[in-house]
């Protein structure tokens, strides 16, 4: 079996959990306050921002911060316990192929999940803005092209935190301290985002990026600029060493 077929295999046993439901709730719960207070963005308390950019940005600072971040962590605890459970991993560790390969494929389903939840993101955002825009006769919508590349993205500087939080999953046998663990480490991410080094914590990633943003469209706020040094090989190193560890970790416990 290649790594394609396993991958196949992977997003076969998706169709019978209820994982889609578990990314589709936050998505919904964080926009409809955005709907109900609508007129908060006419008064941006004298940040100038324009009412449309106000409304995008707070839409997704909530998902950016937390709801993104623990929809990754329930994801990561529920594709390893559900194997655990029905003694699944221990009957494909039995197969003639490396651990590694298992591990990779499901993070390659939980980053499949992420880009999923952003896409509901995105489509909600719209459902969200024309509605609001009908209400308060005002255009909310902003231009794909804008929107689409700054979800992209928070997207991308998740998967260091993907990394982080599958390694935590592989490595602690209760569901109950992985998400703990998991959700906990989400909390410091605004603290440390205003910090030197914000690079190191993974964390904090998509809202930093959703900062910069939110410089751009008010000005004065935030930084404006992207510090890709020495963020992106910072970034790359923890992701690989996640992942590695991750590797050499699953299933151990079965393995024995």
């Amino acid at each position: 079996m290649n790594f394609m077929s396993l991958i196949g295999v992977e997003l076969t046993k998706l169709r019978r959990s209820k994982i889609i439901l578990i990314l589709l709730a936050p998505v919904i719960m964080m926009w409809i306050p955005s709907i109900v207070n609508a007129e908060i963005h006419f008064d941006p308390q004298g940040i100038s921002i324009t009412p449309e950019y106000n409304f995008f940005i707070q839409g997704f600072m909530g998902m950016a911060w937390f709801m993104i971040p623990a929809s990754l962590v329930i994801c990561t605890v529920l594709l390893v316990q559900t194997e655990r459970s029905h003694k699944g991993l221990l009957k494909m560790l039995s197969l003639p192929l490396g651990s590694a390969k298992f591990c990779l494929a499901k993070f390659i389903i939980l980053l499949l999940l992420a880009a999923l939840q952003m896409v509901l993101s995105i489509g909600t955002y719209y459902l969200s803005s024309a509605i609001v825009s009908q209400l308060w006769n005002y255009n909310f919508i902003l231009e794909p092209l804008y929107v689409i590349p700054e979800v992209l993205k928070i997207y991308v500087s998740a998967i260091p935190l993907a990394a982080v939080l599958w390694m935590f999953a592989t490595l602690i046998q209760a569901p109950v301290f992985s998400v703990g663990l998991g959700l906990a480490s989400l909390v410091p991410s605004v603290l440390i985002i205003n910090t030197k080094f914000w690079f190191l914590y993974p964390m904090s990633y998509p809202f930093y990026l959703l900062m910069i943003a939110y410089g751009k469209a008010a000005k004065g706020i935030f930084e404006t600029e992207i510090a890709w040094l020495p963020w992106l090989p910072t970034a790359a190193l923890i992701t690989v060493t996640a992942l590695a560890v991750s590797c050499i970790r699953f299933g151990a416990s079965e393995r024995r």
